[in-house]
């Protein structure tokens, strides 16, 4: 039932993006926002974003603009990049990325916004918007217990030792220890 649905959400939201792409003559802008945690320290958390902006329209988009300032200055300290940035153009079938850096400054949940992408088509005199998809809520600066990852330099380092010695030491055990058929054959004697 549920895969039922999912197919015609999905047949429905088809037609439209081509009915829609084939009435207008025009750029199409797809943009794509991630945001990716990283913890460098106890209470330091990076918060890494980036876009990738592509034209999936049958014309070229002018002065495209993509503006993200939807990051909070009492949350977060810029560490590299800006929020905002343009091109001049963006061709058809085109892709442009682009990426920044944050620092969070205090623990919290965070509810981003999408982005704004402004274009300009030469057939309209008004500025064309767009915009990013959504992040997830992120979970900033969380009490996460510790991942325990096996760690492959450590085999790579001692796995030929603990090898050689594991064999030497079932060799040793097989030489020490009496086999049971032997035991048993030596009452039968008796």
């Amino acid at each position: 039932m549920a895969g039922q649905c999912l197919f015609v959400i999905c047949a429905i939201i088809s037609a439209l993006f081509s009915c829609c792409s084939s009435s207008s003559d025009g750029p199409f802008i797809i943009a794509h926002k991630k945001a990716t945690l990283s913890r460098l320290k106890s209470g330091v958390e990076r918060l890494s974003v980036s876009f990738d902006i592509i034209n999936h329209g049958s014309a070229a988009a002018y002065d495209v603009s993509l503006n993200d300032d939807n990051w909070s200055k009492d949350l977060f300290d810029a560490v590299t990049g800006n929020t905002s940035t343009s091109w001049e153009r963006l061709d058809i079938g085109a892709t442009v990325s682009h990426s920044f850096e944050l620092e969070a400054k205090q623990k919290t949940m965070f509810y981003g916004a999408p982005a704004i992408i402004t274009f300009r088509v030469p057939t309209k005199s008004a500025l064309q918007e767009a915009y990013s998809t959504p992040i997830m809520p992120l979970d900033i600066l969380a009490d996460r217990q510790p991942e325990k990852k096996f760690d492959l330099r450590l085999l790579a380092k001692y796995g030929s030792l603990v090898s050689v010695v594991s064999i030497v030491v079932l060799f040793v055990y097989l030489v020490a220890t009496p086999s049971s058929g032997a035991a048993k054959g030596s009452k039968k004697k008796r």
